[in-house]
């Protein structure tokens, strides 16, 4: 295989992730924000969703993000203590009683039902991890002294605030320079930033990642690559389009060793066409790759689709870490995401066992 992933005994992770974690509100069910009488307490967010499934599945992870002294800040720290992760690297704060700075980031999400589509609304600045600084996190003690076999990030934490744009290059290079396995999920959001600047923040750090996550979108709004012949704006896809654009995204940077994307054709809110595709590098920077079709679910019945992407995200990155060919990571990517949007949350409930399961094609016959 093309990635070379440090032995497990040489390092005290597996797995790290730098990024927001937020607070989510949501009515209870399918209802609306503006008629619920009482919210729903959750915890994730993009690149901590990941490091907090690993955990779920037996791996040692940990999590870089800001936090408060608050008790919101609380209701994280303790979220990810839960599953085993190792909080120590997050920045704290004093929590000024006010929230004029250093606030733990809300969004508030409503799961959509039909043709009513999920939609989530943030409320997310001035927050902790927005206020993260430059040198601030002792990269050399994580990566070089303690060890990390594989470093998430992405787009989300980029888009935050000038500061965490810096702080996330100098983490990837302080990844990439101590061995580390760098992925990065492109994850555009364009409540957070504009294409330009995300093209500008994150072409510049492309040497530095051994694996990119997106899909069509993605690609073009964060890397200027454009799927010939396929609209984004209106949610079509075609997959040889994104193969030949993959294609010259890994042409272009040699360094790339896997790219990874979801399919999804949207049907209802509630029921999807749901699988991945995944490129993979045959051998040395450089060398030639070949694509690789995940499992594939249609009409998948979902109960809440936050998430999804970082359940795939995670489910293959469980497989490269554990030493499967590529064919069984692209599934295990597939097959956890769609246990992930089973449930309500962000963040995975699922098990080792479940996972496997479903990876190797089991049945949702009843368990008894």
């Amino acid at each position: 295989m093309a990635l070379k992933i440090k032995d497990a005994s040489a390092c005290k992770y597996d797995l790290v992730a730098l990024g927001e974690c937020m607070i989510r509100l949501s009515p209870p069910g399918h209802g609306r924000i503006e008629f619920a009488p009482m919210l729903e307490v959750w915890v994730g967010g993009g690149e901590y969703n990941v490091a907090y499934a690993l955990a779920r599945l037996g791996l040692r992870t940990g999590w870089v993000g800001g936090l408060n002294t608050s008790p919101m800040g609380k209701i994280v720290l303790n979220h990810g203590r839960a599953v085993g992760m190792d909080m120590s690297h997050a920045v704290v704060r004093k929590y000024d009683g006010y929230g004029k700075v250093d606030r733990i980031g809300l969004n508030f999400t409503e799961v959509g039902h039909g043709k009513r589509a999920s939609t989530t609304l943030y409320d997310r600045g001035h927050s902790a991890t927005a206020g993260i600084r430059p040198g601030e996190i002792d990269w050399q003690k994580l990566f070089v002294e303690q060890g990390v076999r594989w470093l998430h990030t992405g787009g989300i934490f980029s888009a935050l605030s000038a500061n965490t744009r810096q702080v996330v290059a100098e983490a990837i290079r302080a990844a990439h320079d101590a061995g580390t396995v760098v992925s990065y999920d492109l994850n555009f959001r364009s409540k957070l930033w504009s294409s330009k600047e995300a093209i500008e923040t994150t072409k510049p750090l492309v040497p530095y990642i051994d694996c990119l996550i997106g899909n069509e979108e993605d690609f073009e709004k964060v890397l200027g690559y454009h799927a010939e012949g396929v609209d984004v704006e209106k949610g079509e896809l075609d997959t040889t389009a994104f193969k030949r654009m993959v294609e010259r995204v890994v042409r272009d940077f040699p360094n790339v060793h896997v790219v990874g994307t979801t399919l999804r054709g949207v049907k209802t809110a509630t029921v999807n066409d749901w699988s991945a595709i995944m490129w993979v590098r045959d051998g040395a920077a450089g060398a030639a790759g070949q694509f690789y079709d995940g499992l594939t679910m249609p009409d998948l019945e979902i109960e809440d689709r936050v998430g999804g992407g970082d359940g795939f995200a995670s489910g293959f990155t469980y497989g490269f870490l554990t030493g499967k060919d590529p064919q069984a990571c692209v599934n295990l990517g597939v097959a956890h995401g769609a246990m992930l949007m089973s449930t309500r949350g962000d963040t995975s409930q699922i098990d080792l066992e479940d996972l496997t399961h479903v990876a190797a094609g089991g049945s949702a016959r009843i368990k008894r």
